[in-house]
């Protein structure tokens, strides 16, 4: 059996999934470091993790059980037989990387690979799976997740698995990158249950599981194979009769009836009459305490004769269907009714859903109860009781449903149900167990929507409902395309201007171009208009002006300035005629002011003066200086968390390119505090706390405030809008190395290649300052192999700008300080002060970095290069500190080197600080 983690190692495991040091760990559960480093050595050989990082992914997704496998369905009953077929299975696993249980309905699949998957769970003893040498447990120390496919339809295959596995789509992230991610941290199992009506999709998404997750298997069941290489299929045949047939009905009667006796012979027959099938045997068996053998064999015969064709292939189904058929007359007529309205629900569904459908609640309760006596509904327990129909026998049910008339009237109540049930959910976000309800619905939510017809109140209503809770869920993608949907199904322009405003907010973190967010909100101004909501319609247009000035790189074709500047005008127009009195149009004079007269409304000012202040700027992305603070001002005045971040970022955009580099660390510090006051359930804020985020961690590189860039990085891979991405893993990879956590800041590297790598490569060129400060990281480790491979990896992203970059150059100066490689040092010095541009974030590191190797190599004109980089130092903390080390060089001042100590322990530069005090010593000062 696999190894269980103790306590201790469950606490040091959520503290990995904290992303806290080992220094940390030991600070925050009083014990050494040492004894943390034994644990963590503990847990990756538990897990079979190939690093710490791995283990913290583990801990995020909730797996505190090693070999867990999620979403593994409880047992019920007893397994009777398929000894040799599970142990064929189990040998498969070992060898193959994709296995693919193949079979009829109702032939005993996916009980099957529940019971192979038990095998392989820790709870389990390597008695069970005599095939597997070793530890069953061990065979997958990640665990990994059974995935029910049966409600799920086309498109939402991986967002099945991401649901049980507990992870979420980021901003620009795919499912299917955070499915990998998870999947790809060590050895896993995810096991595909009933995938022959998504079989295409599936075949797709398992093929990329398989190429992007080499420890990952993937076991299949299906009606066919998947057709993928490599592909692995063990045929499941009906029980043999003679032995298992027999024990597997005799097993369930005596379930039903205690008592139950009947004739060996006479059993032998009824098996073979089913041909052996382990769900006709189950649900013939259900009747036995009720009709006895003999009555059951008569009903089967009678049921039999009225069915024709062969014996063999799919006509298996020929007794299958005879016995639901025979059981279904068997009903009385209030339980035939609910049972075939049942069918309408694709997964689970609760008492009240079962209510909508079939009548009184209290009669509901009594007729379910009956139905899954007679094995015809199966009773999940859990914190709510659900019930559902197997696979086949709610083909059946809605074949009835269909051959009595009732399918439209029973899938409009389904429909009203499904509007009704995601209300009430959006009314529980703060519930902590809304996601686990959600989760439960949310196929029959989707696919009620899918079966609704045109624009109507509930269908309009489930629309936006169901996209408010997929964003809610962070299923970004899918909340995009219900927004649309929603304003497409709207009774109302008001009602689709709504959707499409949320739309926008949600394009611009599940998409990767703000364009949609422009057309959208384009859209929502035009439904504003025909709604005669001049207010709606100004907020609109000055958000859609705003979005194109303040975002020009997101965009894929640039919007001309005269049609941004007639935008403007109609939303100054239809402000005005809103009562906003927002003055000047830019047309009129952009430089003018906000203009608000008293009784202006507060939010359509502010927008008008933030898009006022963008669209003025000398430059795309850059707003003018004078009219920013205005725009803070009128945004302040507004009292909205996200008119005041979105007014902040123009006044430290504003700041940032007039070189006040720390005032825009300061600004933007005051977005993130913000950021708590914002509803992350609503697409409205998420633009805003995507972008501060972002920016927070850019200007306090720039400030040379690496304890705020590490906060601000921390943040945002902590928060699940962003999610932990190559993008969020890039923005620590940064302070980390520049604070002197070199080991920390390689393995978020590392991670952020992997996950760039899964995400399909990207265009790279931002990824250069983390790749630029990992190699300095393993520099100043003195590895010089890992330096050979990041330095490769730095030209490769660089595209050929490697020579003129900052980042390069700063990396290059500090690590030949560093080595002491002061014969090469001038070519490297001469690179550092060429290089970069104003706003490059690393050009005040590149300068000081570069003075401080003239000095040290005592280059002529050292001094004067100290001089030169001193202005660039003024509003970066670690240039000042950089430029005090290399006077106290210079000059052997012994203030300077304790001034350089004191400023490295204000940023949190530890390497720099314990570097600086050596040289102290070696100066003999």
């Amino acid at each position: 059996m696999a190894e269980q983690i103790s306590e201790r190692e469950a606490e040091v495991l959520t503290a990995l999934g904290a992303r806290l040091s080992n220094a940390q760990i030991a600070s925050r559960l009083h014990i050494s470091v040492r004894t943390v480093e034994s644990h963590v050595s503990s847990l990756l050989r538990k897990y079979g993790m190939p690093d710490r990082w791995a283990l913290a992914e583990l801990a995020r997704a909730g797996v505190r059980e090693p070999g867990r496998i999620a979403g593994l369905p409880a047992d019920g009953t007893t397994f009777v037989g398929r000894a040799a077929e599970r142990a064929a299975v189990l040998a498969a696993i070992e060898e193959a990387r994709l296995v693919t249980l193949l079979g009829p309905g109702g032939v005993g699949k996916t009980r099957l690979a529940t019971v192979v998957a038990s095998a392989v769970a820790p709870a389990v003893a390597p008695a069970v799976a005599p095939a597997v040498a070793g530890e069953a447990g061990a065979l997958f120390p990640s665990g990994g997740a059974f995935v029910d496919l049966v409600p799920v339809r086309d498109g939402f295959v991986a967002r099945a698995v991401a649901t049980v596995l507990g992870v979420t789509e980021g901003s620009h992230q795919s499912l299917a990158e955070a499915v990998a991610t998870r999947l790809g941290t060590g050895r896993s199992l995810l096991i595909l249950d009933n995938c022959e009506h998504v079989i295409d999709e599936v075949a797709a998404f398992a093929e990329r599981i398989l190429a992007d997750c080499p420890g990952t298997r993937v076991l299949v069941t299906s009606r066919e194979r998947l057709g993928l290489p490599g592909e692995r299929s063990v045929p499941i045949s009906p029980l043999p009769l003679g032995s298992d047939a027999e024990r597997l009905f005799h097993d369930r009667a005596r379930a039903a009836d205690p008592a139950f006796v009947a004739e060996p012979g006479m059993i032998a027959e009824l098996c073979a009459r089913l041909d052996g099938m382990p769900l006709a045997i189950e649900l013939a068996a259900a009747r036995g305490a009720s009709l006895g053998a003999t009555g059951l064999l008569a009903a089967i015969d009678d049921a039999l004769r009225l069915l024709s064709g062969g014996r063999g292939g799919e006509e298996r189904h020929r007794s299958l269907r005879a016995v639901l058929s025979w059981s279904y007359d068997l009903l009385d007529e209030e339980e035939q009714a609910l049972f075939r309205r049942l069918g309408v629900f694709v997964g689970a569904f609760d008492m009240a859903a079962a209510a909508a459908v079939g009548g009184d609640r209290a009669g509901v309760a009594d007729l379910l109860g009956r139905l899954v006596d007679k094995s015809l509904v199966v009773h999940l327990r859990g914190r709510v009781s659900r019930w559902r129909l197997l696979e086949t026998v709610r083909a059946f049910s809605l074949a009835e449903l269909s051959a009595a008339g009732e399918e439209d009237k029973i899938r409009a109540a389904h429909l009203h149900w499904a509007a009704a049930t995601a209300s009430a959910l959006e009314g529980r976000l703060g519930d902590p167990a809304w996601r686990e309800d959600f989760d439960a619905t949310a196929a029959d939510l989707r696919a009620a929507l899918a079966a609704a017809g045109g624009p109507d109140e509930v269908t309009h209503r489930l629309a936006s409902a169901l996209a408010h809770l997929a964003f809610a869920r962070r299923h970004l993608l899918e909340s995009f395309a219900h927004y649309r949907t929603a304003a497409a199904l709207a009774t109302s322009a008001a009602s689709a201007a709504r959707d499409l405003r949320a739309g926008a907010g949600c394009a611009h973190v599940s998409t990767t171009s703000n364009q949609h967010v422009f057309e959208l909100l384009l859209e929502a101004a035009e439904q504003a208009r025909r709604a005669g909501d001049g207010r709606g319609r100004a907020i609109d247009l000055a958000r859609a002006v705003e979005t194109a000035c303040r975002f020009p790189e997101a965009f894929e074709t640039g919007v001309p300035r005269e049609r941004l500047l007639a935008l403007f005008d109609d939303a100054t127009q239809a402000g005005a005629g809103a009562g906003a009195g927002a003055g000047a149009g830019a047309g009129a004079g952009a430089g003018a002011g906000a203009g608000a007269g008293a009784g202006a409304d507060p939010e359509v000012v502010a927008c008008l003066a933030v898009a006022r202040a963008w669209l003025s700027g000398p430059e795309e992305g850059v707003p003018d200086l004078g009219l920013a603070p205005d725009a803070l001002a009128a945004a302040r005045a507004s009292a909205d968390p996200v008119l005041i971040s979105s007014g902040l970022c123009a006044a430290g955009t504003a700041a940032l390119h007039a070189g006040r580099l720390r005032e825009a660390n300061r600004i933007t510090g005051e977005r993130l505090r913000l950021l708590p006051s914002m509803d992350r359930d609503d697409p409205y804020c998420a633009p805003e706390i995507c972008n501060a985020y972002g920016r927070a961690c850019v200007y306090a590189i720039m400030a040379g405030d690496l304890r705020g860039g590490m906060a601000a990085a921390r943040m945002g891979m902590d928060d699940d809008l962003l999610s932990n991405t190559h993008i969020t893993a890039s923005r620590l990879v940064q302070p980390l190395a520049l604070t002197g956590r070199f080991r920390d800041a390689i393995g978020y590297a590392e991670r952020m290649w992997d996950q760039w790598e899964l995400a399909g490569r990207p265009a790279p060129r931002w990824m250069l300052p983390s790749v630029c400060t990992t190699l300095l990281a393993c520099g100043m480790l003195g590895e010089p192999g890992s330096m050979a491979l990041w330095r490769s990896r730095a030209a490769e992203v660089a595209d050929g700008t490697l020579g003129t970059a900052a980042v390069a150059a700063f990396a290059d100066v500090r690590l030949a300080v560093h080595s002491g490689r002061f014969d090469t040092a001038e070519p490297f010095v001469r690179r550092a002060f060429s290089v970069g541009t104003p706003l490059d974030p690393y050009l005040a590191y590149a300068r000081a970095a570069g003075a401080e190797l003239a000095v040290a190599a005592r280059l002529p004109g050292a001094a004067e290069l100290v001089a030169a980089a001193a202005p660039f130092a003024e509003e970066n903390g670690w240039a000042a500190a950089c430029l005090a080390r290399a006077r106290g060089r210079l000059h052997g001042d012994r203030d300077e080197l304790t001034r350089a100590i004191d400023a490295w322990e204000r940023i949190d530069a530890q390497a720099e600080r314990d570097c600086t005090r050596t040289l102290q010593t070696q100066l003999g000062l």
